[in-house]
């Protein structure tokens, strides 16, 4: 059995899959002073700083954005490692009240969505939380859906979405690598 790959969104995509995601928020959210925006560790932490660059630009405004892990909050974490790696945290904003923009790269079964909310209820309660992602690949195990989506695909439990972004990779693009 050969693995092989297929780009899936090339890097002009996911420019303009984030433009459109920026956009949907602002449609959404009139009052953009309230609102903050959290990535998830990993990939999730750089589509957040880009649509959080996208927003001040367009609005000329200054916008609290932070990093979140939700390692020590998997219900998982003890079956995929003993010795977990926790990434950082990085919310030193006020949460409650505010309108939570939440970004993660692919969304598969929501396992991860549900310890993202749960980390975030430990500084404090959002008047609201809305996710982004670029990725919906289906296969939900948890009742979650992304309120802003760049691209849905659907994947057999065999194949796997992967996002290679610049800020770690050589370039950016969504792969999907399959058994063949």
């Amino acid at each position: 059995m050969t693995r092989k790959k297929k780009e899936i969104m090339s890097a002009q995509d996911i420019e303009r899959a984030l433009d459109r995601i920026a956009l949907q928020i602002l449609e959404r959210n009139l009052r953009v002073e309230d609102m903050v925006i959290v990535g998830i560790h990993t990939g999730g932490v750089y589509l957040a700083d880009r649509i959080h660059r996208i927003i001040e630009e367009r609005e000329k405004i200054k916008l609290p954005a932070g990093s979140l892990d939700i390692t020590l909050y998997r219900d998982d974490w003890s079956r995929v490692s003993q010795n977990p790696i926790v990434k950082k945290t990085d919310i030193s904003f006020e949460v409650e009240g505010k309108t939570l923009i939440l970004v993660d790269d692919v969304i598969y079964t929501g396992r991860t969505i549900r310890a993202a909310l749960d980390a975030i209820m430990d500084f404090g309660r959002p008047s609201s939380i809305q996710l982004a992602v670029l990725v919906d690949r289906g296969g939900r195990e948890l009742p979650v859906q992304p309120d802003f989506t760049g691209m849905e695909v659907k994947v057999d439990i065999n194949q796997h979405i992967h996002v290679l972004l610049l800020e770690e990779a050589a370039t950016d693009e969504v792969v999907l690598d399959y058994s063949s």
